[in-house]
């Protein structure tokens, strides 16, 4: 239903630096980290009680890129791992899924991250990370595929790569080279506070590059952090403190119960469909990944309330099979079994 629609609307002009209207394809190029997360071989219990683990490959933006291949979407990765077996696999991964890997690079010195993921009997997600530092922190602006920026019709990234030098420089001057080859940028801030040397510091870098975005997707738990309303679902509290003059589109994703949506004429809210969850890892890569999909085909969607609300719909799909598997990129649904569940649910 909502795939039809979209995906038959090919809407691809965009101005390139000197203002000429020229032809785009439907590449999303999605930057920042990737890395293997380590998931409880067991459910509902903490990292030290957890008996085993298994590995599988993770790391939002990534998870972004191989969703949107998998939904029949054109995307590419740009990141940094370590020269050693983890960085190989991710390679191959990314090269499995038809993501174009050609602006990945290879650190000898740093290792591929790792992180330990798991959802408490309680529902609280915990993290440890291992990077001291980790390539991905180490990706440098000489290293930075400019012809393939200048591709994409979307770049999507997220919080992480602020953190620290050089990588925070590298991702300013990659969105500066996407935004003046008329790319929409994309921001996902995908807040994970133990990474970030305090509170302060990551309010502070997750907003410093909030008004650039002409897409923002976001969390309610994320939207407390940032602002600490007192009511998450106040809309003009939200479009006071989060909405900027330049923003097409602000998403805020509640779990279970759906997302809801904001622009500059319409504001409104799309509910998800109810499946048994067994890991929450990755459904919001998996939202994100739907709705640039369907966004990098017609880049006017965010105008047009009927088509925008079938797009939401589709990424709702998109992130609940994801809760039904285990692990980041493993658990991603393809583009047939989000088809399978559309026609089942509007039957």
């Amino acid at each position: 239903m909502a795939d039809q629609s979209i995906s038959g609307n090919l809407k691809n002009l965009s101005l390139n630096g000197n203002g000429v209207a020229t032809k785009k394809s439907n590449l999303v190029v999605c930057f920042g980290e990737m890395l293997i997360d380590f998931i409880p071989t067991v459910g509902g219990v903490s990292l030290a009680e957890a008996p085993a683990f298994e590995k599988a490959p993770g790391g939002a933006p990534a998870n972004v890129a191989v969703c949107i291949s998998k939904l029949g979407g054109s995307s590419a990765f740009i990141g940094k791992v370590g020269e050693d077996e983890f960085g190989r696999m991710l390679a191959d991964i990314l090269k499995k899924h038809n993501v174009d890997n050609s602006g990945l690079r290879f650190d000898h010195d740093a290792r591929t991250a790792l992180a330990f993921v798991t959802l408490t009997a309680e529902g609280e997600r915990e993290f440890v990370f291992f990077r001291n530092p980790s390539a991905d922190m180490l990706l440098r602006e000489s290293e930075l595929d400019i012809e393939l920026i200048k591709k994409a019709t979307i770049f999507h990234y997220g919080s992480i790569s602020l953190i620290d030098e050089p990588c925070r420089s590298t991702q300013l001057a990659a969105m500066d080279i996407a935004k003046r080859s008329g790319s929409i940028l994309s921001y996902d801030p995908n807040l994970r506070l133990p990474l970030w040397p305090s509170e302060d510091a990551a309010r502070s870098g997750i907003m410093s590059v909030w008004n650039l975005a002409d897409i923002i997707k976001i969390s309610e738990d994320e939207i407390s952090f940032l602002i600490g309303a007192d009511d998450l679902n106040d809309d003009e509290v939200v479009l006071k403190r989060l909405f900027h003059p330049n923003l097409k589109l602000l998403l805020v994703t509640e779990g279970s119960a759906g997302c809801r949506y904001y622009t500059k004429e319409f504001k409104g809210r799309v509910n998800s469909i109810k499946v048994k969850a067994v890991d929450t890892t990755g459904a919001g890569d998996a939202f994100t990944g739907g709705i640039l999909k369907c966004l990098a085909s017609d880049g006017d969607l965010y105008q047009d309330e009927k088509r925008l609300r079938e797009a939401i719909f589709f990424a709702n799909v998109c992130a609940a099979l994801t809760v039904t598997g285990k692990g980041g990129i493993p658990a991603l649904p393809t583009q047939d079994a989000v088809q399978r569940t559309l026609t089942e649910v509007t039957a």
